[in-house]
């Protein structure tokens, strides 16, 4: 039964009543009975409910995307397109990869690079709109103190539909303003007409904020590999992407007063640069003199396409250099990049920046001898270690896995490049040495397959940890292995 401060009501009339015939005190509350329960509301929206209709809904949306692809009008030639070339593309798109089997300039009409775009935005604005929306849900399932860390945390103050707007006004308008500055680059300086520029430049906003990295050109971005008005705003629009909108949204309320960031925010702003410079000095010192990357280049624009491949590596797939001349220790390190990838919550792929310097963090207090683990000054959840090295695990072996496959399906390919596509395919980012077209069709579906489970995974994971737990009826006695 609940107990609450009554107003006038029948039932405090009744009371009234009572004592007025018995002598007794008017009480301060009434029994009320509950309610019975809506029938609308007997089956509660769970975590691991909202999971699956996420899945369902990404599986509904690539059906209908690979659908529109495989219309004759979707393609420049006669007919339609095959099969499993759509649903790679659709699912590359949706999944905001860039892995590509055929020329997006050339291949498709308009049309089909019109539902490409569409894709592209959906896969990255449902993303993040759904990881906000599963995340206040997770919230309430939780104790109120839980549920105010969790609000302060991810800044998700209203409910979910403000959440929702702040989402869609924010990509909004840095898809706005990139396209604006690409429009002006497009027309004045390469002279295309009105129309065009504005295409390409909304073309390629979109796709280098959900960090999809799809272009209209045959080379992608290298024509424009001097150009740093194309370059640095396209790896802008990749960096906010990349970052998470929970760190944009504490960032513009608490841009100067940093002690009142968050640990997520934290971790995310200090990795980002140490990546982003260290990713820019690891390419310019391998590629510095390979003629056929960055070599015939000037120290400028050696700087420029390094910095720039530094970033997309971050998981989007945009190239200014070619990737499949690179030297395979390059590609080695731009596989490190892609696997950690950028900030949670936002249209970056990846494990994310925050699980890796979780694990790091871990790993030093380890190394020290200490019990809690301190993180720029808070201390970590035990609970949070434990996803983070279950996450890391499962995606380990999802890239491996993968990796058997393709090279069973296909001996002649060497375990660098079939590695590389793998990790690019899983982290979401969309660069490729060149052998993805040439691929088998298993091989393709091993990549679609990954690029699915790379978007969603983290996702279902999550959800599946934090409510997949039952109380143990009993426990076990403890024992330490030998550990190294």
């Amino acid at each position: 039964m609940y107990f609450c401060p009554v107003p006038i009501t029948e039932a405090f009339r009744q009371a009234a009543i009572r004592s007025r015939t018995n002598g007794s005190r008017i009480p301060r509350a009434v029994p009320l009975l509950r309610r019975r329960p809506d029938p609308l509301h007997v089956h509660e929206l769970t975590p691991a409910r909202s999971a699956r209709i996420i899945v369902t809904a990404f599986l509904l949306a690539l059906l209908l995307g690979t659908g529109l692809l495989m219309l004759p009008v979707s393609t420049v030639d006669p007919g339609n397109a095959e099969a499993i070339t759509a649903a790679f593309t659709a699912t590359s798109a949706l999944c905001v990869t860039g892995l590509v089997t055929v020329d997006t300039a050339t291949y498709w009409t308009p049309f089909g690079q019109v539902v490409i775009i569409c894709l592209i935005q959906v896969g990255g604005l449902g993303v993040m709109t759904f990881t906000t929306m599963l995340g206040i849900l997770l919230a309430r399932k939780f104790g109120l103190s839980t549920r105010l860390l969790a609000n302060a945390e991810t800044k998700s103050r209203g409910g979910a539909r403000q959440v929702v707007a702040r989402i869609v006004l924010t990509t909004a308008v840095i898809e706005t303003a990139a396209a604006g500055i690409l429009f002006l680059r497009f027309w004045g300086h390469y002279h295309y007409s009105p129309g065009a520029a504005l295409a390409h430049g909304a073309f390629h906003a979109v796709s280098a904020f959900n960090n999809a990295g799809f272009a209209l050109y045959s080379l992608n971005v290298m024509d424009f590999s001097g150009d740093p008005w194309i370059l640095l705003t396209l790896a802008a629009c990749v960096i906010l992407g990349g970052l998470g909108f929970p760190v944009l949204y504490e960032l513009r309320r608490h841009l100067r007063t940093p002690r009142r960031w968050s640990m997520n925010t934290r971790l995310v702003l200090l990795a980002t640069p140490v990546l982003l410079l260290g990713g820019t000095v690891f390419l310019a010192v391998l590629e510095w003199n390979n003629s056929q990357t960055l070599g015939q280049d000037s120290p400028a624009v050696r700087v420029l396409n390094a910095f720039f491949q530094s970033t997309i590596s971050r998981t989007a797939g945009f190239n200014s250099i070619d990737i499949s001349h690179m030297h395979p220790v390059s590609w080695l390190g731009m596989d490190i990049l892609m696997f950690i990838g950028g900030g949670p919550a936002g249209t970056a792929g990846g494990l994310k920046v925050t699980t890796f310097g979780v694990l790091f963090f871990i790993a030093l207090t380890e190394i020290r001898g200490g019990a809690a683990v301190p993180v720029l000054g808070k201390q970590l959840s035990r609970s949070v270690q434990r996803e983070a090295m279950t996450v890391v695990v499962l995606a380990t072996g999802a890239v491996i896995g993968g990796t058997m496959l393709i090279m069973l399906a296909d001996e002649s390919l060497g375990l660098d490049r079939v590695l590389f596509e793998c990790v690019s395919a899983f982290a979401t980012v969309g660069l490729s040495t060149g052998i993805t077209p040439t691929l088998p069709v298993f091989a393709q579906c091993v990549l679609i397959v990954l690029m699915f489970t790379g978007r969603l995974g983290p996702v279902t994971v999550a959800a599946a940890i934090a409510f997949g737990r039952r109380p143990p009826a009993y426990e076990l006695p403890k024992e330490r292995p030998l550990i190294g």
